[in-house]
C-alpha cells in the first residue's frame, strides 16, 4: 500500500496546462481527466461494464450524503467496500457531502459542531461532523476522501463567506485528525483532499487556498464553485486558486463543468474534474459533440442516418445513427437515455484525453482557443 502518487509529465508552452499520472492503490489515472458521478455508487443509466469498455473511465465519484442514507455504512462494509459492492475496480473519489448539504438549505442547520438535517428520503434527522464524514469515507471505501466543508451559496456578502470559510478551516483541521487517528479499510491506502472556499472574494480565496496548500494532504480541490456565479468570475478564482495551490500535487475543480469550462479550466492548470452535466443533459436529449450541441428531439434529425459521433473513440458513439436515438428518445425508450448518457460521457473523456495529448505536443493552448467555439455550436 502506498500514498497516492503524482507525476507532471507534460507542460504547454502558452498555458498553465499540464498532463500528469496520478497513481493510487486501484490504478493509474491519467490527467487531466474527467470523472464521472455516479452519486449513489452507480452512474445513472450506465453500466460498470459500460463505464470501463465504452466510456474508458479510469475513476468515479460517489457521494458520501447519498451512499450513507443508502444503501447505507453496514451494507458497504458487509461488501467489502465500494470496490466490491457496485464492481468498479479503478479508483473511486467520495464527495464529502458538503454540497449536498449546501443544496439542502431549507433542511439543514450548521454548526461548529458539524450540520444537522433531514434525510430527503424518509425526512429523518442526522448529524454529519467531519469526524463522521471521515468515519463514513473510510467505510464506503473511497480511495481519495474529501475534507467536510460549508459551500457558501453564491452570491454571499462578505462577512458570511468568511465566517464560512473559517469554520471550513476548522473542520479541515477536524478532519486530518480523525484521518489520521484512524486505518485505511480494506487493504489499500485511502486519500484525503482539503477544499478551498471563500466565495468570490480574492483575499479570502488567496488565504484559503494558503491553508490548504499548507495541510501537507496528497492534493487540493477547489469547491464553491460553479454554483451560480458568471463564467468569467469562475475562471478568475480558478486561476487565484491555481497560483496558490501546490505544483506537485493534483487540482481537482468540483463540480465544473461544460466542456468549454473544462478546457478553459486545463488551461489555468486543473487536473481532475466531475459534473453531473453529460447524464443529465444526455437524459434531457443534449448531446455534447465534437462538432458542437445537438438537440436530438429537434425534427432536423429524424432521417439523420449518420453516426452520434464517430470521431471520438466509443463504439456506442459510432454505431447508432442520430436517427435512431432520436426515435428512442421520442418513444420514451429507456435504451436512448443509456444510449445518451453512455455517448456524452464518453465524449468528455475523449476531450480531456485530446488535450493531454495536446498538452504533451505543445499545442494545447492552440487548439483549446480553436475548439471552444466549436464546441459551443448549436447544430
Amino acid at each position: 500500500m502506498a500514498a497516492l502518487q503524482f507525476e507532471i509529465q507534460n507542460r504547454d508552452p502558452f498555458s498553465q496546462a499540464r498532463a500528469g499520472l496520478i497513481k493510487t492503490d486501484h490504478g493509474l489515472v491519467e490527467t487531466p481527466i474527467f470523472m464521472p458521478v455516479g452519486t449513489v455508487g452507480s452512474v445513472k443509466a450506465v453500466t460498470m461494464q459500460q463505464m470501463a469498455t465504452d466510456i474508458k473511465a479510469q475513476i468515479m465519484l460517489g457521494n458520501t450524503y447519498h451512499l450513507y442514507l443508502r444503501p447505507g455504512t453496514e451494507v458497504l462494509e458487509a461488501a467489502g467496500g465500494i470496490h466490491h459492492f457496485n464492481g468498479w475496480n479503478r479508483p473511486v473519489l467520495t464527495d464529502s457531502g458538503g454540497y449536498q448539504v449546501f443544496s439542502l438549505a431549507g433542511n439543514r442547520k450548521i454548526k461548529e459542531e458539524g450540520v444537522v438535517f433531514q434525510s430527503h428520503i424518509d425526512g429523518s434527522k442526522h448529524l454529519f461532523t467531519p469526524e463522521s464524514v471521515m468515519d463514513i469515507q473510510r467505510s464506503i471505501g473511497a480511495d481519495i476522501v474529501m475534507a467536510f466543508d460549508e459551500c457558501p451559496p453564491y452570491p454571499s456578502d462578505y462577512g458570511y463567506a468568511k465566517k464560512s470559510m473559517e469554520l471550513t478551516h476548522r473542520w479541515l483541521d477536524r478532519c486530518i485528525n480523525r484521518f489520521h487517528a484512524t486505518p485505511d479499510r480494506y487493504g489499500y491506502t485511502q486519500n484525503l483532499f482539503p477544499i478551498i472556499q471563500g466565495g468570490t472574494y480574492k483575499d479570502l480565496r488567496k488565504a484559503s487556498a494558503q491553508f490548504m496548500a499548507a495541510s501537507g494532504l496528497t492534493g487540493c480541490a477547489i469547491g464553491g464553485l460553479s454554483v451560480g456565479e458568471p463564467e468569467a468570475l469562475m475562471y478568475e478564482f480558478t486561476a487565484l486558486c491555481c497560483e496558490e495551490m501546490p505544483i506537485e500535487k493534483p487540482r481537482y475543480l468540483m463540480g465544473v463543468g461544460t466542456p468549454w469550462n473544462i478546457l478553459e479550466c486545463i488551461g489555468l492548470g486543473v487536473d481532475m474534474f466531475d459534473c453531473v452535466m453529460p447524464t443529465r443533459n444526455g437524459r434531457n436529449a443534449m448531446l455534447f459533440t465534437s462538432r458542437g450541441i445537438i438537440n436530438i428531439d429537434n425534427k432536423k434529425w429524424e432521417k439523420d442516418f449518420s453516426p452520434i459521433d464517430d470521431a471520438i473513440q466509443c463504439e456506442v458513439s459510432a454505431y447508432y445513427s442520430k436517427a435512431y436515438l432520436r426515435h428512442l428518445m421520442k418513444a420514451k425508450e429507456i435504451t436512448g437515455l443509456t444510449i445518451a448518457s453512455i455517448h456524452n460521457l464518453a465524449f468528455y473523456i475523449w476531450l480531456v484525453g485530446e488535450a493531454r495529448s495536446r498538452i504533451a505536443q505543445g499545442t494545447f493552448n492552440h487548439w483549446k482557443n480553436e475548439m471552444i467555439p466549436i464546441l459551443k455550436t448549436r447544430l
